[in-house]
């Protein structure tokens, strides 16, 4: 009987050792995980364009999820990813190297791929930034160029139709769109004045929330653009300048004004739309446009809070004028805008691997 028991007692702490094993290899790669959710990696990432070490590729499966027609203006600008798989797409209907022949489109595309036209604009003008609020109100930017009438900010009405909330002066350039997490203001980035206007999700006057020559443009760009994306991240407000390659976080003081804004990361030239790896993360992927002016390479990019970056897409995975990107769950969405020949304006998909960011 005692050997009985102390075969029983061998057999339990064997068991035990392998539970703690098998938890210990849980917690080590839950541990990880987080590590990339709210820390930065070692100086081993790399920082701009020098060498870089990871294991293996931090984004994988690249696929095709949709082509569209370049010749007839469907060139996506930015895209959100919503919660039912479908994403929003702005399409520009023209652009500096197009012929201004077509309406901008807002679209939407399913989960099964279907095709939906929300909204057409008139020729002559671009459907820039959308954003979705919590309620599922689609906000889009109209940059209408010289015409006050048209300028500003729009959203959809319950039955589809476009209302245009918040009126801008004929020479700004609305842009990347925002909206806080309560759901109470959109924020909007002027790609040529260099601010940032809000506006309530309600309708109003669009009021300068902040303006800084650090959102400005650079006037002998060829394609003079400064602030240019935009998102509510927590508790500030994220943007990228196109021509300074910058990437700015500007935090929101409880009153709701601007504090001082802070450099995340520069030295990206044509840093276009980006968004965030989880909603609790700085982790940021970044989509740089280079061949919308020549003026660099096309690639997606990793930023990491300490300001450390590494390409995880080239024009090798098919990249072609990359003007945004969307995170949901660990697929990333990028949208191509097919500017150089031969126009490949198209929706990629691919998936995240998490353990490689760490």
């Amino acid at each position: 009987m005692q050997q009985q028991r102390q075969q029983a007692a061998r057999r339990s702490a064997s068991s035990a050792r392998r539970f703690l094993k098998k938890n210990a290899a849980i917690a080590l790669t839950v541990t990880a995980t987080a590590a990339v959710l709210a820390s930065a990696p070692s100086a081993s990432a790399g920082t701009g364009p020098s060498g870089y070490s990871y294991r293996g590729s931090a984004v994988t499966d690249v696929r095709t999820a949709a082509t569209f027609d370049y010749a007839a203006g469907e060139i996506p600008e930015n895209i959100t990813a919503n919660p039912d798989g479908s994403v929003t797409l702005s399409m520009l209907g023209s652009c500096a190297v197009c012929e201004r022949t077509h309406g901008p489109q807002l679209m939407r595309i399913s989960a099964s791929g279907q095709r939906t036209v929300l909204v057409t604009g008139q020729v002559g003008e671009a459907i820039s930034g959308n954003t979705r609020g919590n309620d599922g109100t689609v906000y889009y930017s109209v940059w209408a160029p010289g015409n006050a009438a048209r300028n500003g900010v729009y959203k959809l009405l319950p039955d589809g139709t476009p209302e245009r909330i918040a009126a801008l002066p004929a020479d700004a350039g609305p842009n990347g769109l925002a909206i806080d997490p309560a759901g109470r203001t959109l924020y909007i980035a002027d790609s040529l004045k260099g601010v940032i206007w809000s506006v309530p999700v309600s309708g109003g006057s669009a009021t300068p929330w902040l303006t800084d020559a650090a959102l400005a443009p650079v006037p002998t760009e060829a394609l003079p653009i400064g602030a240019n994306g935009l998102r509510f991240h927590n508790g500030a407000l994220w943007v990228s300048n196109f021509n300074k390659g910058t990437l700015l976080r500007v935090p929101v003081t409880p009153a709701g004004a601007a504090g001082p804004i802070r450099l995340v990361a520069g030295g990206l030239p044509n840093i276009d739309d980006f968004s965030f790896l989880t909603p609790r993360s700085d982790v940021v992927f970044a989509a740089q446009n280079g061949s919308s002016s020549q003026n660099g390479p096309d690639r997606v990019v990793v930023i990491y809070p300490n300001g450390t970056y590494k390409p995880v897409l080239t024009s090798a995975d098919g990249l072609a004028s990359p003007s945004a990107t969307a995170v949901r769950g660990d697929r990333l969405y990028i949208t191509d805008g097919g500017v150089p020949e031969p126009h490949d304006a198209k929706l990629q998909t691919a998936r995240i691997n998490f353990p490689a960011l760490t």
